[in-house]
């Protein structure tokens, strides 16, 4: 049994961060989740006194905030909490990073020893995480690197999030045709973190991820539950970079489906001891969180088709 310990959880009212912070309360840690300004150096420091361990999850999680706000929240505020670290002498620490800094690659499930694509560094979160990453891994933290968390409680919701509202409420038409996406359940995302806090390697991260699903079958899945029919329109990847173009998709999003973004966790499974359950049930909390959230609407006449998100 691990000792219980104080642990200071940056971004523990999002949808990750409140799962992580939940199972380590379960677990009989004392757990902090005081709200604070990433870059207020007062409000940290006292976030973290007598703490024997920081998880850093809070980020801006968008593909559609400035470069500006993302810089601002995913880089100075993982600075400032990683020094506020140091000189309260926090030695454990874990990190959210995203698994779009190991990936994807082409032709295969991407793992730690891999890195983005170069031309996903024009897309202001995935270089903003990446940065922020380095400096984690600089500072001797462990770092995660969740694929695409499903489940409930995602109400804000994030882009994962807000594709299965998209196919709930049917305002989602089509899917890419050539891509995938690696989801999993939130609650196995914050059991990994806790495993990271426990048996990571500092200086070291570790994909916490899922099953790799073809978005067609994804998207099938997600319909199938709600009770409504699935997207049928086949969107080639050409189709949709035409559509960012005039401003009808998310450029960003584009970008980021140019190939399958399927991940392996091999390497957490084995020095973490990391498992992830099947995602049927994920899916199916999820499906209904928008369904307590929305009557079953007619479609709207914004209906689009979606892009896949991952963290």
């Amino acid at each position: 049994m691990v000792p219980a310990v104080r642990v200071y959880v940056t971004g523990a009212s999002g949808f990750v961060g409140g799962h992580v912070a939940a199972a380590l309360a379960d677990r009989g840690d004392d757990v902090v989740v005081e709200r604070v300004d990433l870059l207020d150096t007062a409000g940290i420091d006292r976030a973290l006194d007598g703490c024997d361990a920081l998880v850093h999850v809070a980020a801006l999680y968008s593909y559609r905030a400035s470069a500006a706000a993302l810089r601002r929240a995913n880089v100075e505020g993982t600075r400032s909490v990683l020094e506020a670290a140091r000189r309260r002498g926090v030695e454990r620490i874990v990190v959210t990073s995203t698994a779009g800094t190991c990936g994807p690659v082409r032709g295969r499930p991407a793992t730690e020893t891999d890195a983005m694509p170069s031309w996903e560094a024009a897309v202001p979160y995935k270089r903003t995480k990446l940065e922020a990453e380095e400096l984690a891994l600089a500072a001797g933290a462990v770092v995660v690197n969740p694929t695409a968390p499903l489940g409930s409680g995602d109400r804000r919701p994030t882009p994962t999030g807000r594709v299965v509202a998209g196919v709930v409420r049917r305002r989602v038409r089509g899917y890419l045709a050539h891509t995938g996406l690696n989801v999993v359940d939130v609650r196995d995302v914050a059991a990994g973190h806790l495993l990271a806090l426990e048996r990571g390697v500092p200086g070291r991260r570790y994909l916490l991820g899922g099953e790799n699903v073809p978005l067609e079958e994804l998207f099938a899945r997600i319909a199938a539950l709600a009770g409504v029919p699935a997207p049928g329109l086949r969107v080639p990847y050409t189709a949709a970079r035409a559509l960012a173009a005039v401003g009808l998709l998310n450029r960003n999003e584009v970008r980021l489906a140019r190939l399958p973004m399927y991940f392996d966790s091999t390497r957490a499974e084995r020095e973490l001891g990391y498992r992830a359950r099947p995602v049927g049930q994920a899916l199916q909390l999820a499906v209904a969180d928008v369904l307590a959230r929305t009557s079953r609407s007619a479609p709207s006449a914004s209906a689009e088709p979606a892009i896949p998100s991952r963290t």
